[in-house]
């Protein structure tokens, strides 16, 4: 049994269709039904007819990710899908054979029948190697470094994750942009996360949260640590904060997904403070309940997980204070972006 990163879509489109579908997909739709196909010197021709204006290079890549999406995977390997919608990551069994839907959207058309195991895993559950190998600019790939797998397999059991067969580190990081040019940005954001996880814990996840909200401009009071009442941050505009929208924040440093309790429970504490919109920030993200119940109380209340207030403190980081830019020291690097 082998291990499968396979995204869905380069911005995430065919998530919601994989999710609720039951369903690993990619796109390259534009080349059809390929149940028939039995060689890769098929598959290459048919690549090259469907993309005529793609470098030979890339025609190679592309043939080798849908290949091995078609023919490779076998019922009962794992999929893993890291999810552009929220940070979180999902793993599934693969069910069936490869099988084309003309129903579903070009994005989402070559698919594989999957049973979704745990689809609100937080990034933070894999070791940092693993993560590399997600991070890969790639649609499909194995990963299978550093017994992979057996790791894998024991987190979704429960169990303590165990330790890799080499040692991590620089030499992991160069096999990963070997294989498949590791996306470096979702490595620096993974890093950032595991910083603020390990240095902002419990209440001063709260305190950093505080710090961010008057970088945006807005009047807060913090509630002191202990027993809150269901809000950790209250907020508003103006000089004194009067002004609309007056805003609620319920901060979760846990490192699990909250349920849809704690949603509820805010939208009652923002009756109770007379505010118009609510924040649930979750550091360990949110169940599948909450995200759905969220959706119908859009013009209300926010979702922020880690990788949500992670990019929020990198769009506000040079307004934050002092203090905090301390504890939390980062610089902006630019990179070139492959082009494939």
């Amino acid at each position: 049994m082998a291990v499968w990163l396979v995204r869905a879509g380069k911005s995430g489109e065919g998530e919601e269709i994989a999710l609720t579908q039951g369903l690993a997909v990619i796109s390259w739709g534009d080349i059809g039904d390929l149940s028939d196909i039995t060689s890769k010197s098929q598959l290459s021709d048919r690549m090259a007819k469907a993309y005529p204006t793609a470098k030979p290079k890339t025609l190679i890549n592309w043939g080798g990710q849908v290949w091995t999406f078609v023919k490779a995977i076998e019922k009962g390997d794992l999929v893993v899908l890291p999810l552009k919608s929220t940070s979180a990551i999902a793993i599934g069994t693969v069910e069936g054979p490869y099988a084309y839907r003309a129903d579903l959207p070009e994005f989402a058309r070559h698919t594989r029948k999957v049973t979704w195991i745990r689809d609100d895993l937080p990034r933070s559950t894999f070791d940092q190697d693993i993560l590399y190998t997600m991070g890969a600019f790639l649609t499909v790939c194995r990963i299978s470094r550093n017994n992979a797998e057996e790791r894998i397999r024991a987190t979704l059991a429960g169990k303590p994750m165990p330790p890799p067969s080499v040692d991590i580190g620089e030499p992991t990081i160069a096999v990963a942009e070997e294989e498949g040019q590791i996306n470096l940005a979702q490595q620096a954001e993974d890093q950032i996360r595991e910083f603020i996880g390990e240095r902002f814990k419990g209440h001063d996840l709260a305190r950093l949260v505080t710090a961010l909200l008057i970088a945006q401009g807005y009047q807060v009071q913090m509630s002191p640590p202990g027993a809150d009442g269901g809000v950790d941050v209250i907020a508003g505009r103006g000089p004194l904060g009067f002004e609309p929208p007056r805003l609620v924040v319920q901060v979760k440093s846990s490192v699990e997904p909250v349920d849809v309790k704690v949603l509820r429970e805010l939208e009652g504490v923002m009756k109770g403070f007379g505010a118009e919109q609510g924040l649930l920030i979750a550091w360990g993200g949110f169940k599948r309940t909450v995200i759905d119940e969220a959706r119908r109380q859009y013009f209300a209340i926010r979702l922020w997980d880690s990788g949500a207030l992670v990019e929020e403190l990198m769009n506000s980081y040079d307004r934050l204070p002092g203090d905090i830019r301390a504890e939390l020291p980062l610089k902006r690097v630019w990179v070139v972006v492959p082009e494939e």
